[in-house]
């Protein structure tokens, strides 16, 4: 029986051109999900044309006060969100630290993409902008 791995491609949103084609660039299989995965939670609900209810509310929590209840509130919508939009993944563990000093949250997130057993780490700051 072979097992086929499937191949995941995507933009890079970044629009950086192909050093020898001058076309923009492709991210492939894990940097792609990736990018998917930040475009979600970074994108704000109708923001998206013809598709307003994607997103998640991350920004209107970033504005709420630092404590442990919205904390919890990030962490739940994280997983929401991932788990409603992000079908090629399988969260395994979410840690949202608050950063007091800096006035935002450090957030890590280790997920496996499907049939893929290696765990995938990402950490990314949230921090608001006014």
């Amino acid at each position: 029986m072979i097992i086929t791995k499937r191949t995941y491609k995507d933009l890079d949103l970044n629009f950086t051109a192909h050093p020898v084609t001058g076309d923009v660039t492709k991210n492939k299989d894990i940097n792609a999900i990736i990018g998917s995965v930040r475009n979600l939670l970074y994108t704000n609900f109708y923001e998206r044309p013809f598709q307003p209810q994607i997103g998640s509310n991350l920004r209107r929590l970033l504005f709420e006060p630092i404590d442990a209840f919205t904390t919890n509130a990030i962490a739940d919508d994280i997983r929401n969100t991932i788990k409603n939009y992000e079908p090629r993944v399988s969260i395994e563990a979410i840690e949202v630290e608050p950063d007091y000093d800096r006035n935002s949250y450090l957030v890590s997130l280790t997920f496996f993409i499907q049939n893929d057993p290696e765990p995938i780490n990402v950490s990314f700051y949230l921090q608001r902008v006014r």
